[in-house]
């Protein structure tokens, strides 16, 4: 049996979904004082005291209070919260699309707890305010077990006090700047560790170049400035002078890169130069065509994403981008069995739904950190025997899953990350990437990182 997924939005993105008009009109009080704290750079680290203890016991009467179990029903019900219009959706839509396909399977394989998953799609369209309005509307309407979604710190930073108010569980698929931890989020994604660091210190060694300076370059908000203040701390610890540190950001969206491409090559101009960049959103395009259009090759200023893979550059002629970089924990290209039934799953999917160039489908490093998270949710529901948050909150640690890159990964016991590979990978002409490092096991993700202060 396939459920169909509900999808709560203003915009018909399929007849297949029952359709609820009511999106955008308001916005809650909540997520516009969520907005408000955003300045901040992070999440304290949650504090081992009595007080914990207390806002525990908040936490579970208060989601008791707003939810039934959606266990107690015909099918589970499963939170889907991701961007399929607005800025971000050049990346996010491929993630929700595998949370489907994933939860297809998983039904055709008998469901969780002999009950089928149920998907709630909803669009919260790259407006930050309403992913913290939209995550409310999942737990205490839709009465979801447990959300998947996100891709910015700042989407997921908005979820955040909603699903510890409402004892909430969810899963965030993509890297980040680190400095939190909750008891309410699993990070499936990468930290600094697991990939910024390691990336630049590729870029410094004889065989990523001998890089000795370096263009930090993002989309302004919290976790490129986060990541960029940890690499700036570390390129200092390594010798790295002050003056050999360029820093810029732009909007979202942002399209007009010709000056900052200027600036780089200046700036490029008597030492070995690589752009790092933290660069979200559909800004990609435009940023490596005019890269492509000022003659800027690889072999002359290697640049280094976070956030491009294969999916973003399915939008760019990538045959002028041959050589420049991605640090990431998966690539399509590996090669091993899991990873080949992973891609052919998926494009039997798009082809089976439909989806646009369905014949061209990609799958990246978010879309593996969205299948390993919804299938060791699965697993912990289980073993707890219940979809309780916190039940399934403790079986959570220490699972493990036979990932697509090849590496068994594990959800650490303590901090709610997955251990996990590095990965850093060359574009290929035809947009995929070629593996040219990495890590031989997989790396306990550090949240708080050395080089700022918690």
């Amino acid at each position: 049996m396939s459920l169909l997924p509900t999808l709560i939005t203003d915009t018909p993105i399929s007849t297949n979904y029952r359709i609820d008009s009511k999106l955008t009109s308001r916005l809650s009080l909540l997520a516009v004082a969520v907005v408000g704290s955003l300045s901040l750079i992070g999440c304290q680290k949650p504090a081992e005291t009595s007080a914990e203890t207390n806002s525990t016991a908040t936490k579970t009467e208060t989601a008791e209070t707003a939810t039934t179990p959606a266990a107690d029903g015909d099918t589970i019900k499963v939170g889907i919260l991701h961007s399929l219009s607005g800025t971000m959706a050049i990346s996010e839509t491929s993630l929700k699309d595998t949370a489907l396909m994933t939860i297809d399977e998983i039904n055709a394989n008998g469901g969780v707890l002999g009950k089928q998953l149920e998907p709630i799609v909803v669009d919260p369209a790259s407006d930050w305010p309403l992913f913290a309005e939209k995550a409310r509307q999942l737990l205490t309407q839709d009465k979801v077990d447990v959300i998947f979604g996100g891709w910015t710190s700042v989407s997921r930073k908005s979820v955040l006090p909603v699903v510890e108010e409402l004892n909430g569980l969810m899963f965030y698929p993509v890297q980040y700047e680190g400095q939190e931890q909750s008891e309410n989020i699993f990070y499936t994604g990468a930290a600094p560790n697991q990939q910024a660091i390691p990336a630049v210190e590729y870029l410094m060694s004889p065989e990523g170049g001998s890089a000795e300076r370096f263009v930090l370059l993002g989309t302004d908000y919290v976790y490129p400035r986060t990541t960029n203040q940890i690499l700036r701390a570390f390129l200092k610890s390594k010798g790295v002078a002050e003056t050999d540190i360029m820093e810029e950001y732009t909007p979202f969206g942002f399209s007009n890169y010709q000056t900052i491409v200027g600036n780089i090559k200046s700036f490029s101009t008597g030492k070995k130069t690589a752009v790092i960049s933290t660069i979200n959103g559909d800004s990609n395009v435009p940023f490596y065509r005019e890269l492509a259009n000022q003659g800027i090759k690889a072999s002359d200023i290697p640049v280094m994403a976070f956030s491009v893979g294969e999916e973003e550059l399915r939008g760019i002629d990538t045959s002028l981008l041959q050589g420049h970089l991605a640090s990431w924990n998966y690539f399509m290209s590996v090669k091993n069995p899991v990873n080949s039934g992973f891609t052919k799953k998926y494009k039997k999917y798009a082809l089976d739904h439909k989806l646009p160039n369905a014949e061209k489908v990609v799958t990246n490093d978010p879309m593996e950190a969205t299948y390993v998270g919804i299938n060791m949710w699965k697993q912990a529901v289980e073993k707890a025997g219940t979809t309780n948050v916190d039940k399934v909150r403790i079986s959570m640690g220490g699972q493990t899953f036979d990932a697509p890159s090849g590496y068994t990964l594990k959800m650490d016991e303590e901090n709610h990350h997955l251990w996990k590979p590095v990965m850093i990978g060359q574009i290929r002409a035809d947009g995929q990437f070629d593996v040219i490092s990495k890590t031989p096991k997989v790396i306990r993700a550090e949240p708080w990182s050395q080089y700022i202060p918690k």
